[in-house]
């Protein structure tokens, strides 16, 4: 947008602050190569075009904004004279793409000093050449210091990530092996009381009524109840007295297994009834090598299935064999999250997951959203860890003016209000130095706002804070999700 074009003088440009140092020849070149305009109220230009004009204020007022999501955020409303915006790097040149970062617009009759982005670049060139230098060092420099710091991090977290789910995958592998040695020491004896009971003088019918009481009592594992510790114990004293009663000899290590196995005294009483007195020592220890089998077979697939779980969440979290955007489920995403870190939140932190399941899915790039949360959950755990290791996260979804709020919420000590408007800034940290490069919230902000429209913030008292993640439920115009298969 142009505004009316009005004389320029050397003498008033001279009065602002940014312009006060320059000698009369220099002024009298910027009123040669730019010029006044005057804008009415209303916008002047617009962020993401291209950046042509540096504009310095000489009086009015302005408002600079930001677009977050499908709204328009207001970051600077000033008088003040001589403040300048537009193409403020010009000087670096085709280097970066030279578009205007924020929105600008005026609220009242407003007068700038405009200078064309190719003049204000080869002016500053020729006028202040080690600033230049300077600044493109600084730029640049500042630029490749936070890609090689990301990059860091990336492999940071991507170690302590291998190093969690080894640690996870560990547990249940060794279950399943240990559980599997012991198995087939189980079905060898079995083998051997087999070979014992039909070399025995029992019936046919005596055998029959074996089989027949072996199909029911693994039945019956299948379906055992959850005792409390208490119950568990009542139920061995029992069984183990039943037990002796009749003459069973290792009752005390027979017991707890039948307990295991959701066997009692009534089942007992069933199983005594259908055999004869002769044969229920024999019956008894078959049924126990039955039961051990069942509760090994029970233990490997619940190892295996844990393993198995581990390797989707991975594969979830990775979004290795998916598209880069694509309709996601937000919970999916923070479930794979929470149990790729479960070594990291440990026993002592509780976890909350309190999600409202009602909510849509949404357009997204999952495996960036996957390092949001991954940064803000461990930004949670480090806040615990402080105060002693002892906390609660709760992770919650919620409808927000119609976007998705994803809101992570610990127990820990606050984020001082000091400090609160630099945490999202490059290389700002509050850990301890080796403990963070002070990027995860600054690439967290990034994959929010940039990448997918969306808001980033915090609210904090000591005890609760709560870093919030608002999504927009839609893509917008100019991109096109992939949906999942």
């Amino acid at each position: 947008m142009s505004g009316q074009v009005l004389p320029c003088s050397p003498q008033e440009i001279g009065t602002l602050f940014l312009f006060e140092k320059l000698t009369p020849e220099q002024l009298g070149r910027l009123c040669c190569d730019g010029q006044v305009e005057q804008f009415e109220a209303g916008p002047v230009y617009t962020e993401g075009d291209p950046a042509t004009c540096f504009y310095v204020m000489i009086e009015g007022t302005v408002v600079l904004s930001r677009r977050v999501g499908g709204d328009d955020v207001e970051v600077a409303r000033t008088s003040q004279r001589g403040v300048y915006t537009g193409a403020m790097q010009a000087y670096i040149g085709d280097r970066v793409q030279q578009v205007y970062l924020n929105s600008m617009r005026v609220t009242e009759q407003t007068r700038f000093f405009v200078l064309p982005a190719e003049t204000f670049a080869a002016i500053m060139s020729e006028w202040f050449p080690m600033a230049v230098h300077l600044l493109e060092g600084l730029f640049f420099g500042q630029k490749s210091s936070q890609l090689a710091i990301s990059q860091r991090e990336r492999l940071l977290a991507l170690g302590s990530l291998s190093a969690g789910l080894t640690h996870e995958l560990n547990n249940p592998a060794a279950a399943a092996v240990r559980a599997t040695s012991t198995l087939r020491e189980r079905v060898a004896k079995m083998r051997h009381k087999l070979r014992v009971i039909s070399s025995g003088p029992y019936s046919r019918e005596a055998l029959a009524n074996l089989i027949d009481i072996q199909e029911r009592t693994a039945e019956r594992v299948a379906k055992a109840p959850t005792l409390s510790p208490l119950e568990a114990s009542d139920r061995e004293d029992a069984l183990t007295d039943w037990l002796d009663d009749h003459g069973i000899m290792q009752a005390w290590q027979i017991a707890p297994t039948f307990v295991q196995a959701g066997l009692d005294i009534d089942w007992l009483d069933q199983v005594a009834a259908a055999v004869d007195e002769d044969v229920l020592q024999a019956a008894v220890g078959w049924l126990s090598y039955t039961v051990e089998t069942e509760l090994l077979m029970t233990e490997i697939e619940d190892s295996t299935t844990r393993i198995s779980n581990l390797v989707g969440a991975a594969k979830q979290y990775s979004q290795l064999d998916r598209a880069p955007y694509q309709v996601a489920d937000v919970h999916e995403l923070l479930d794979s999250t929470l149990l790729m870190l479960g070594a990291k939140t440990g026993a002592r932190i509780k976890v909350v997951q309190d999600y409202d399941r009602t909510l849509p899915k949404i357009p997204a790039y999952p495996a960036e959203l996957n390092q949001v949360w991954t940064n803000l959950i461990d930004n949670a755990v480090s806040a615990i860890n402080s105060t002693g290791g002892e906390g609660t996260l709760t992770v919650r979804t919620a409808l927000v003016r119609d976007q998705l709020m994803v809101e992570f919420r610990d127990t820990g000590p606050g984020v001082p209000q000091e400090i609160r408007g630099r945490i999202f800034d490059p290389f700002f940290t509050t850990k301890p130095v080796g403990e963070g490069t002070g990027l995860g919230l600054d690439i967290s902000w990034r994959i929010v706002v940039n990448k997918h429209h969306g808001t980033l913030q915090v609210e904090s008292v000591p005890g609760d804070t709560r870093f919030q993640v608002l999504l927009p439920l839609t893509a917008a115009d100019n991109e096109t999700p992939e949906e999942p298969a």
